[in-house]
């Protein structure tokens, strides 16, 4: 429910025409999830949609009609790109498979994303990248060791696919270009972000370590943690990783009797007392600011980030500078803040190029435009229900 939209999305914020189609009876799911516009739910006001769906047309169609089936074949034939993230097999039994499509298409690039990928005993698993960021095994190794697993915050491995799958993407359409040859491509959410636990799983088939919870900590560096700052629930991330980072910080912090002690000048001896360092650290960081501490630390040479939220990073001054948000005039959201790239490319301005569509929004222009449907065609699409 982001692979897919998350994907297409930086093409058509880069300039191609995007189609996102969807029913009201199987409306994209994450519209019904928060944070919706002043707290009122609704198809057309969850934000957390329209930032992965911005850049796109937006077309009504129920393929559990024939005429709305007949429809989406059409716009595939019409496509140069054709993403479906439904389990597998499903579009396979409406007759939009690869097999199928690429007969009457053949130079199109297919993409199946799912959990598990499109085969093999686990290819039937339904279910949100949580599911798959705990089958890799991310839970296991996030949380504390005294509670149980506590997973990365957010659908983890929606965040990373996307962005290996856009490459994979742009390679198969380099390569339709050089050749005319089209592609299918099998995604498998796990695969693409198992390799994010490469350094574990080695040193698991390397030395039979296995590895667990360890809250902030670091199995090779000390001290490292979210310490507490001034105000409500305001954090400063410090991540020491070398001796030479370790004197640092004891000179930022004004050379303490305890940080001097000989045994911490290396890192199994902090790892040793790595809970009364973190006291003392938390004493130091508790009346100050989080950017107060990062400003102070950095400037010493020691690793440090303010911990921010949402609401920070729309302020961010770095943001602001490149012009990471963009505001957009949703048609029932109004004027809202979409998410940009993390890249600038020379002399073109990536988009978001307009504010996520409305369910249906573009239906009519979408067949009329880009489908040279007639009048009297789309009439018979809208008579038999098709267009909801």
């Amino acid at each position: 429910h982001h692979v897919g939209p998350g994907t297409a999305r930086y093409l058509a914020d880069h300039g191609a025409t995007m189609v996102r189609v969807e029913s009201e009876t199987r409306p994209g799911v994450v519209r019904a999830s928060g944070a919706f516009k002043d707290g009122k739910p609704g198809w057309n006001r969850s934000q957390f949609y329209a930032d992965y769906n911005a850049s796109k047309l937006g077309l009504a169609l129920d393929l559990k009609k024939p005429e709305g089936l007949a429809v989406a074949r059409r716009l595939i034939d019409w496509a140069d790109v054709y993403l479906e993230s439904f389990t597998p097999g499903s579009v396979d039994a409406l007759g939009l498979g690869y097999a199928s499509v690429s007969e009457t298409n053949p130079s199109i690039v297919m993409v199946s994303t799912c959990l598990m990928g499109q085969t093999g005993p686990s290819a039937g698993l339904a279910g949100f990248g949580y599911h798959a960021a705990a089958l890799a095994g991310f839970y296991e190794v996030t949380g504390w060791p005294d509670l149980p697993p506590d997973g990365p915050w957010f659908a983890y491995t929606d965040t990373i696919a996307p962005r290996f799958l856009t490459a994979t993407l742009i390679a198969a359409i380099d390569h339709r270009r050089r050749t005319g040859e089209g592609q299918y491509i099998d995604a498998a959410q796990l695969e693409t972000s198992l390799h994010f636990l490469a350094p574990e799983i080695l040193d698991y088939q390397a030395n039979a370590t296995e590895v667990t919870r360890m809250g902030n900590r670091a199995p090779d560096a000390a001290p490292q943690g979210i310490y507490p700052c001034e105000g409500d629930d305001q954090w400063c991330a410090i991540a020491v990783e070398t001796d030479e980072q370790w004197r640092a910080l004891r000179t930022a912090l004004g050379n303490p009797r305890w940080a001097l002690a000989a045994e911490l000048d290396h890192v199994d001896g902090r790892q040793a007392q790595h809970d009364a360092i973190d006291a003392h650290i938390a004493d130091w960081t508790r009346p100050q600011t989080p950017r107060e501490v990062m400003d102070a630390l950095v400037a010493a040479g020691v690793p440090a980030g303010a911990v921010k939220r949402s609401s920070d990073l729309a302020r961010d001054p770095q943001y602001v500078h490149r012009g990471f948000h963009h505001l957009l005039d949703h048609p029932e959201m109004g004027p809202t803040p979409y998410a940009g790239h993390q890249f600038r490319i020379r002399g073109h301005a990536s988009g978001p190029r307009w504010p996520a569509p409305l369910l249906g929004q573009h239906s009519f222009e979408v067949m009329s435009e880009l489908l040279d449907m007639s009048e009297a065609e789309i009439a018979r699409v809208v008579a038999a229900g098709a267009m909801s």
